[in-house]
């Protein structure tokens, strides 16, 4: 995929990173208490598995999260450079990180 597909945006797509309600948090390694892995999920509680629970979604993972329609969204700014900086700047993989004691 070269660079110009792949900063298409779908505009009748909600990209659900562009919203208020779409958080970052820490949430442990489960290795070492001083490791941890970023996640992102939703404030509004949007995003359920089958059986109700709630979903997380990895942190590099967030550009390509999108809906077609949600009844909270609230747009945090112009979506083609806040999706374009995001992608540029986003890890390729899940990475540990390490608190600084």
């Amino acid at each position: 995929m070269d660079l110009e597909n792949s900063e298409k945006l779908e505009e009748s797509s909600i990209y659900c990173a562009n919203c208020r309600y779409c958080v970052l948090f820490r949430k442990s390694s489960g290795v070492d208490s001083a490791q941890y892995l970023l996640r992102v999920k939703c404030t509004q509680e949007k995003w359920r598995k089958k059986l109700g629970e709630e979903k997380m979604y990895k942190y590099f993972t967030v550009a390509r999260r999108t809906v077609e329609h949600c009844p909270c969204y609230k747009e945090m700014g112009d979506l083609r450079t806040f999706i374009k900086i995001l992608r540029k700047t986003l890890p390729v993989k899940d990475e540990v990180y390490n608190l600084k004691i």
